[in-house]
């Protein structure tokens, strides 16, 4: 039975994880260090971590990019690993340890969307369609040869954790499909073109402010991309709040007002408005437009 290494760190790596585990003999699973969470700061295990151990398999968790090699070298050979959102970039020692390589499930139609954040930049961009790739991984920033890949439309009112998991579950499918055909050899990559290349930096704090001076479906897609973490925001009578659900609305809201239209919230942007369907006031708990509404005791207001 192919023996593989498992690489993934979120929620979104669990799924294949899951699958892997059913079919193949997964030996060892690497992921990040356990994290500071919540207002306590207690460490808390990725979820890639727990669902290990509750199959019972070893799992290491290297602090530093140079001892990801040790680590699996040290729990013996393998014949294939399988990355899924670790969030380190590899070095060549690490990528020489498996026998075949190492296979990539990548949550966009590559060379689209390159990088770290392809679900997020999708949709701020407003793209319609994704997909999810499987490369063989190189020295690139997802350079390497494809497999296969998987296009997938992209719901007119999804957001960033809808769709993540979306692509998770498929992407599952996908490597789990493809890796008895990489090892027996029915399947080789196919060199990856650079035509449509576009890169996914980052999420940053930078990309979160809302702004009132977007089109409607700039501003949506902003929500959308950021939801449900860490959260769009904007800022309501001189309060930041995230804005986790909006839509355009067809009524006519001063820019940079926000006023009460059908029992929602509604603001005025450049060439129309929208309604937020879901906001976090500061220090709360997310809550529908129409709730927040009730709480508020206003009809109107700034929004910047």
């Amino acid at each position: 039975m192919t023996r593989i290494v498992f690489l993934g760190t979120p929620q979104s790596a669990v799924p294949t994880l899951e699958r892997l585990a059913e079919r193949f003999d997964v030996g060892l699973v690497v992921t990040q260090p356990d994290r500071p969470k919540g207002r306590s700061g207690t460490p808390t295990p990725p979820p890639v971590k727990m669902t290990a151990q509750n199959l019972g398999i070893e799992v290491a968790q290297p602090a530093k990019s140079s001892e990801i090699a040790k680590s699996i070298s040290d729990n013996g050979d393998f014949d294939l690993g399988v990355v899924v959102a670790y969030g380190r970039i590899l070095r060549p020692d690490v990528l020489a340890l498996p026998r075949m390589g190492l296979l990539n499930v990548h949550f966009s139609l590559l060379p689209r969307w390159r990088g770290a954040a392809p679900v997020a930049r999708a949709l701020l961009a407003g793209d319609q369609m994704t997909g999810v790739t499987i490369i063989k991984i190189d020295e690139g920033l997802d350079t390497g040869p494809v497999l296969t890949a998987q296009a997938v439309d992209i719901g007119p009112s999804e957001n960033a954790g809808e769709l993540t998991d979306r692509l998770a579950n498929l992407g599952a499918r996908l490597i789990a499909d493809v890796i008895p055909r990489y090892v027996s050899g029915d399947m080789v990559p196919v060199e990856q073109s650079d035509d449509g290349l576009e890169y996914a930096d980052k999420v940053t704090p930078e990309d979160r402010p809302l702004d009132v001076e977007d089109s409607p479906d700039a501003f949506v897609n902003r929500v959308r991309a950021l939801a449900p973490n860490p959260g769009a925001t904007l800022e309501i009578d001189e309060e930041r709040f995230k804005i986790l659900g909006a839509r355009v609305i067809g009524h006519d809201v001063p820019i940079g007002e926000w006023h009460e239209v059908d029992g929602q919230p509604v603001v005025g942007v450049e060439g129309g408005s929208v309604a937020l369907l879901q906001v976090q006031p500061p220090g709360k708990r997310a809550m529908t437009g129409e709730e927040w509404l009730r709480g508020s005791r206003k009809a109107r207001g700034v929004a910047r």
